[in-house]
């Protein structure tokens, strides 16, 4: 059964080994030319190899490591919190209790990220990102670390997607040393060949095949590992033999697209693709700019065809002999002068590339003159142009990768035991990354102005106020600027502190009329004395 179930996936790895075919060649020059270190898609480059021989221009590769480092500065930046949790129910959004343990979960989220590799091996995904167009991360449990997070080069991986556009399928090829192996899988698992190159030299590298896939026969009453919703299998390709056997509750692998066509499957476009044209006539470009500069510095010599018996030393201070009353002397080549039209055509492949990488929105331009509400204004138009960009990733990347974390964490029993009334709710995530509190700037700026207009007519007609809810007010901006639950008052507590502050002013009221009536009583007692008399008066009469 093993056997013929290594049959099958390596007949389906085969399929999606000649599906990705076309994409490797542009793989290849696209990391010739943006990411040199990464250049080994279809070429058989040895660890510690040069490998940026064809680069003459840096634009490109600046411009990408630019874009990578905005994108996770503004999505996942490790020192300012990027993400938050929320009941679907509003009412559980309001209970102290509910809040404080949603908090406690945040924070032992945050806590995981932040002792994990994560932040290093997003900033790969990014650069992977925005050269190949699509990007792979693994995400597993960890028992050091809790979780622990890999980014796997494209030339290892191969896509397929469900009929919704998502990928379900990550096949991946690599190499392990055969020691490694031997511990991981077992000795038994291996054939005799195998074995043998393992003794022979444990430092020999193997090829393995790791098949992540849907499961769409299973048997949902069993929780046993090979029959949760997601299969693992590790195959020894030469000889189709399985290793090992599991599954996963959730795809362990985020797969994000930077951008994607319609009618091709599996795998996006990215800006690299894009300015390829521009970045590889830059290069060429550059290239013959440095030697006509190497022929101006040290131009080619005339030297007459008789009279040199000895060589030419064009070194410092080389002496060079003459006859007198000649012309056979040594001069440069005229070449001619320096032609600005092919440096200005530089400049104007390097805007494009720049262009293509967004980099004119990255780049903050501050003139001497700029206030502070237009910074403001800037950096909320760069956020808003950038926004679409992170659609996908929102979907194809955010979204499943911290679903993926809070799943293992809770497998973990890394959450304290949830309240008894909050069984089955729903937690849903939302993000306040730089960029996402940017996107909402405009339900803060509308909610201002409105506030700002109807002010000055309250003055003149109280009654106007009765269309602003303030507690609506406070809760939708509450929610829009992401403050901490730990930082905001609920529903109760507020309620509870209303109900104070109405004693406080009934019985502040109460006061104050108790001492307004003493006041009249004691104007008044002169006037009833007075009266008193007059009436004595009269009656002695």
């Amino acid at each position: 059964m093993a056997d013929e179930i290594a049959q099958i996936l390596m007949k389906r790895f085969h399929s999606l080994e000649t599906q990705r075919q076309t994409w490797e060649s542009h793989w290849q020059e696209i990391a010739d030319f943006v990411v040199p270190r990464k250049a080994d898609v279809t070429k058989n480059r040895s660890p510690g190899d040069k490998r940026s021989e064809l680069v003459f221009d840096g634009t490109a590769i600046l411009a990408a490591e630019l874009l990578a480092a905005s994108l996770h500065g503004m999505l996942t930046n490790g020192s300012t919190s990027w993400f938050g949790l929320r009941y679907n129910d509003d009412e559980l959004n309001g209970d102290d209790e509910a809040k404080e343990w949603l908090q406690g979960v945040e924070d032992v989220m945050y806590q995981a990220f932040n002792r994990s590799n994560f932040q290093e091996q997003i900033a790969e995904l990014y650069l992977d990102l925005v050269t190949f167009g699509t990007a792979v991360m693994f995400v597993d449990k960890d028992d050091e670390q809790q979780i622990r997070f890999s980014t796997r080069h494209i030339k290892e991986c191969f896509l397929s997607e469900d009929d919704k556009g998502r990928v379900d399928t990550v096949y991946r090829k690599f190499k392990m040393p055969a020691r490694a192996a031997m511990n991981r899988f077992g000795e038994e698992k291996f054939n005799s060949k195998i074995l043998q190159r393992a003794q022979n030299n444990p430092y020999d590298e193997i090829t393995l095949l790791h098949a992540v896939y849907s499961r769409d026969e299973r048997d949902v009453t069993k929780v046993t590992a090979e029959n949760k919703p997601f299969a693992s299998i590790y195959i020894e390709p030469d000889q189709k033999i399985v290793l090992s056997e599991s599954g996963f509750d959730e795809f362990p692998y985020m797969a994000p697209r930077f951008s994607k066509s319609s009618f091709e499957l599996g795998y996006g476009r990215s800006p690299s693709m894009t300015a390829l044209a521009d970045i590889k006539m830059l290069n060429r470009m550059s290239e013959v700019t440095i030697r006509a500069a190497q022929k101006q510095v040290d131009p080619p010599l005339l030297v007459p065809d008789d009279g040199f018996m000895l060589p030419v030393r064009t070194v410092p201070g080389g002496l060079n002999f003459y006859r007198s009353g000649t012309r056979d002397r040594i001069e440069p080549l005229n070449i001619g002068a320096n032609n600005p039209l092919g440096l200005n055509m530089e400049e104007q492949r390097r805007g494009a590339i720049r262009a293509a990488f967004y980099v004119d929105q990255l780049i903050l331009g501050q003139g001497p003159q700029m206030t502070a509400t237009e910074v403001i204004q800037r950096t909320e138009e760069k956020m808003r142009l950038l926004g679409p960009l992170t659609g996908r990733l929102s979907q194809e990347l955010l979204q499943p990768l911290i679903t993926r974390v809070y799943s293992i964490l809770s497998r973990q029993k890394a959450f304290a035991p949830a309240p008894e009334f909050m069984s089955g709710s729903n937690i849903e995530i939302i993000y306040v990354s730089p960029l996402a509190k940017a996107q909402r700037q405009g339900d803060i700026q509308s909610m201002t102005r409105l506030l700002e207009l109807m002010t000055p007519l309250s003055q003149l007609d109280p009654s106007i106020m009765d269309y602003v809810d303030s507690d609506g007010i406070s809760r939708h901006l509450i929610k829009i600027l992401s403050v901490p639950a730990t930082a905001v008052r609920g529903d109760q507590e507020v309620a509870v502190l209303r109900a104070q502050r109405a004693q406080q002013q009934a019985a502040m009221a109460e006061q104050q009329q108790l001492m307004q009536t003493a006041e009249a009583a004691g104007n008044a007692a002169p006037m009833v004395r007075a009266i008193d008399a007059g009436e004595a008066s009269e009656a002695a009469e």
